[in-house]
């Protein structure tokens, strides 16, 4: 039989990524699957190039009809509808880590007898993910959070963010704000710092001439607390929530003494169980990329939960290239990064 692989339109509002590239979806064909691309309203990449590559084209949305044996491609989450899931769902579900949401999902798929391959949770055989947007992550993440502490320097609150055309548009306009808010530049503390997550962050701060603080397992592995983190102006968490991990900013930091005054929460577990995170509970988004958690002294926190999206084409293309190897596979389902991933679906029914 052949695969079908169906490239949904994300209808999330302001997801421009997209998980697989024209050539990625040419890859595929001249391999022997059939894909189908819906058409979309928001995406990074022109429907023409789908349509070029050979690419079935269908209507936004229309991935509800689609044959049952396709296998849907999405990023982002879908919406909230309680509806049976029937089909096979690629996409990060956001579903293992305790959220109530991600309950909501599985017992969709359980009512519609269908089956989700988490993105987060495609590992190879030493249990590393085989492709992540958390390089663009947090280097958005780290910009975002210096936008909020531009905007406290002039007395205000950060305003809404919208997606760059590029890299190069989103560091002109992060200098500019910067420049207006003074000639200082703050200090910032991140932990997680040799990930992929922490590495962009680093790197987007230093091509603003910000100084950080990378921690990383051995300098939290005393399980805390972490005044440090109360002494920076910033402070990026760029590690994801699991079991055993530490609390790093907790509700007393609200009133605590520190010079701290942006949380950068770019890993953005806000809900799960094992957030190290304990002042705030509810991801900010586009429109409203910070909440002020304190007033006296300033704190805002900035956890926007598709961060790469501001920068929807390196993103998507750097995520894509790393992706396509796995995606060759889908005529495999039983074997290698599918398999595991079915498995950890089937436990957290």
């Amino acid at each position: 039989m052949t695969t079908h692989l169906w490239i949904r339109a994300e209808e999330r509002p302001n997801e421009a990524r997209v998980g697989i590239t024209p050539e990625g979806c040419k890859t595929l064909l001249q391999q022997g699957f059939d894909v189908t691309v819906e058409q979309s309203d928001q995406r990074s990449l022109p429907i023409a190039d789908y349509r070029a590559a050979g690419c079935t084209i269908a209507a936004q949305g229309s991935w509800r009809e689609a044959p049952r044996d396709a296998i849907i491609f999405g990023l982002k989450e879908l919406p909230a509808d309680n509806s049976p899931l029937i089909h096979r769902h690629v996409m990060f579900g956001h579903a293992y880590k305790g959220q109530p949401s991600g309950r909501l999902l599985l017992d969709r798929f359980q009512a519609g007898g269908g089956t989700l391959y988490d993105l987060e949770y495609l590992v190879d055989a030493k249990g590393r993910r085989v492709a992540a947007f958390g390089y663009w992550a947090g280097y958005a993440g780290a910009a975002v959070a210096l936008k909020c502490w531009a905007a406290q320097q002039l007395g205000q609150i950060c305003g809404p963010v919208q997606p760059y055309a590029s890299a190069n548009h989103l560091l002109n306009d992060l200098q500019t704000e910067l420049v207006l808010a003074g000639p200082s530049r703050p200090t910032a503390l991140s932990i997680g710092a040799l990930g992929r997550v922490g590495t962009g962050a680093a790197d987007l701060c230093e091509l603003m001439g910000v100084p950080v603080t990378k921690w990383d397992m051995a300098e939290t592995a005393h399980g805390g607390p972490f005044p440090e983190i109360l002494r920076a102006d910033i402070f990026f968490n760029c590690i994801l929530a699991r079991t055993g991990t530490p609390v790093f900013v907790p509700a007393s930091a609200k009133t605590a003494a520190r010079r701290l005054s942006v949380i950068g929460d770019i890993a953005c577990d806000p809900d799960s169980d094992f957030s190290p995170i304990k002042v705030y509970d509810q991801a900010t988004n586009w429109d409203t990329p910070a909440r002020r958690v304190h007033d006296k002294p300033v704190l805002d926190v900035t956890a926007i939960d598709n961060l790469p999206s501001l920068l929807p084409a390196e993103s998507s293309q750097d995520f894509a290239d790393q992706l396509l190897p796995s995606l060759q596979t889908l005529d495999a389902l039983d074997q290698g990064v599918w398999a595991r991933a079915v498995a950890m679906f089937t436990r957290s029914l």
